[in-house]
């Protein structure tokens, strides 16, 4: 692999509209993408999408087409999870009653949803707890364990639990099951089976599933079990549709079998039969079938927007909805939340910039910690701080003598054990989570060191040496060639998110035919290259930097386009359109 120095600029491009430096395919990648399109007759920008992912010529097959089948790891592989399974199953032979305490998030409602609609097919209903992110925080607490335990002889904490050894243990009277993918600590809670790939004692392999995967697992391995006693579980395959939507919600990697997860998942969804899904996806207003860009970005910040300032469980409960008319309400209401979460996000992003920018945005670690920010909004707003320094970013809302926050990490720095590391220490009193998420409390007299040692910590990583991301190409493209059928070859080595970002093309020393600022901060621009081939883009955003100005500016010059292809389809009819993410004046 070539080194940052080594590598060209491409189209000589080293310092874009945004700062950034091209970076193109390597001299290696091209003579790899050379030879599988002589090899398979595929088209070349597929090629260099696949190369890019490592994929050889002989693997282009399956790796275009995943299965399950070749995919899916066997659930054996976890820890915990044969015991997991079987009192799930006990539970449900002797008709006890069963709670199941979720994560206000994604995952947590997905995973909920996943273990509440098996078990009223098996005809048998249970009790959702899902905690108020305010009032009681992230994960189990001892009174919400304690009431549930007076009721249920089986709790299922799903997407959280693993560090909760209090918690747990107030649960007197009834079993514990935890089934959660956070970073494990040095011991386990006492609980019946605490199945998580990110235990300490497991190997890591499959350390990229989200808790929804792991819950899905669980299920397999009912569905075994109950095979062997002569007996048969639920359809699972029906189920995917909540597997894909936290898989991508939760930013896990789309690689191995979560590829297929989210392939396989969003055929499911496309055939529109779980009614809370289906009801919120027409309240999104997602009109064609949906990909893994409207579950990242449509549907699951609307499911999120419950947990975040309104209901807590409203999420859970819609996806587990079998009541069309309640769904339309709750779909409407979570509709509604998420625009007032815009709304307070856009406050807490400007004040949580303009303090960081005045820290300093070039250390290891970019934190701002402000009186009374909403605790919804605090990751967001930590994600959004982090895409524009490109460093591991943490927003804390201070409320009386607390700071509740919410981390983001960057590629190749574990920002989970950094913050799981300084709550041991005694300098927060609470932390955890996974590589590029993670949640923390810290007390109001120990924010200043305990962000000092974060900082010192995620140094050691490497954190500080980091520079402006640079744009790493796929390769160049005409607008001639870029067709309604190229994009759908390409998408065939998707679905593109996290670990596995869409390829991103070029289009060099082309003309702008049309610029206009579209809502508050959008840009709509159609390029040409002047033989009569036209293309549409839009970039979102892009009156909030330097890239807007310049193309709605200029002045008849010629420029270099990149961004990702994807189709557009609008009253019936389909196009190609560029989703621009960045530009320089071609010299």
């Amino acid at each position: 692999m070539m080194t940052q120095t080594q590598h060209k600029a491409f189209l000589g491009v080293s310092e874009s509209a945004t700062g950034r430096r091209w970076i193109g395919p390597s001299i290696e990648e091209d003579r790899q993408s050379e030879a599988m399109v002589q090899a398979t007759g595929l088209p070349a920008p597929l090629c260099r999408t696949l190369v890019r992912r490592g994929v050889q010529s002989q693997e282009t097959e399956a790796f275009l087409a995943p299965t399950l089948r070749d995919l899916l790891p066997d659930p054996h592989e976890m820890r915990d999870m044969e015991q997991a399974a079987a009192r799930f199953l006990q539970a449900v032979r002797n008709r006890e009653r069963i709670a199941i305490f979720a994560d206000y998030d994604v995952d947590g409602g997905t995973s909920a949803a996943l273990l509440i609609n098996w078990l009223r097919e098996m005809g048998q209903e249970a009790t959702l707890y899902v905690p108020d992110r305010i009032d009681e925080g992230y994960g189990p607490n001892d009174e919400a364990m304690a009431k549930l335990a007076a009721d249920h002889s089986l709790i299922v904490c799903v997407d959280c639990g693993t560090l909760s050894h209090g918690p747990i243990a107030a649960a007197k009277g009834a079993d514990v099951v935890v089934l959660d993918h956070h970073l494990g600590g040095e011991t386990l809670p006492d609980a019946v089976a605490v199945v998580n790939p990110n235990r300490q004692d497991e190997s890591g392999d499959l350390g990229h599933l989200c808790a929804a995967a792991v819950v899905f697992l669980m299920l397999v391995e009912a569905n075994r079990q109950l095979r062997a006693q002569s007996a048969r579980g639920p359809d699972l395959m029906a189920m995917l549709d909540l597997v894909a939507l936290a898989t991508v919600a939760d930013v896990a990697p789309l690689i191995g079998v979560n590829r297929a997860f989210v392939r396989q998942g969003l055929t499911v969804m496309g055939r529109r039969q779980r009614i809370g899904l289906t009801a919120l996806a027409d309240v999104a207003g997602l009109d064609q079938a949906p990909s893994s860009y409207h579950l990242g970005f449509l549907l699951g910040p609307r499911v999120n927007a419950g947990g975040r300032i309104g209901q807590a469980d409203l999420g859970a409960r819609l996806l587990a909805s079998n009541d069309r008319h309640e769904a339309d309400a709750m779909a409407s209401k979570l509709d509604q939340l998420n625009t007032e979460r815009r709304e307070v996000e856009t406050q807490v992003r400007d004040q949580a910039l303009a303090q960081a920018t005045a820290r300093g945005l070039d250390g290891p670690l970019v934190w701002a910690a402000g009186e009374g920010w909403h605790p919804g909004v605090v990751g967001i707003v930590a994600s959004r701080l982090k895409e524009a320094t490109n460093r591991p970013a943490i927003v804390i809302g201070l409320d009386n003598e607390e700071g509740k926050g919410s981390g983001r990490s960057v590629s190749g720095i574990d920002l989970g054990a950094a913050i799981q590391r300084t709550a041991t220490e005694g300098l927060l009193i609470k932390g955890g989570g996974h590589k590029m998420a993670a949640g923390l409390t810290v007390a109001r007299d120990q924010l200043e060191p305990a962000m000092e040692r974060l900082a010192e910590l995620l140094a050691k990583q490497g954190a500080a040496d980091i520079g402006p991301a640079d744009l790493r190409l796929d390769g160049v493209l005409m607008p001639g060639a870029a067709t309604v059928e190229l994009v759908e070859q390409i998408e065939q080595a998707g679905p593109f998110g996290a670990g596995a970002p869409a390829p991103r093309f070029a289009f060099p020393d082309v003309q702008i035919l049309f610029a206009k600022q579209v809502g508050a901060n959008h840009l709509k621009v159609t390029f040409g290259d002047g033989l009569g081939a036209r293309i549409d883009s839009i970039c979102f955003g892009g009156m909030d930097g330097p890239l807007g100005p310049m193309l709605m500016n200029h002045k008849g010059a010629r420029f270099h386009l990149a961004g990702r292809l994807e189709v557009n389809t609008w009253r019936g009819r389909q196009s190609v359109q560029l989703r621009l993410e960045d530009a320089a004046p071609a010299h």
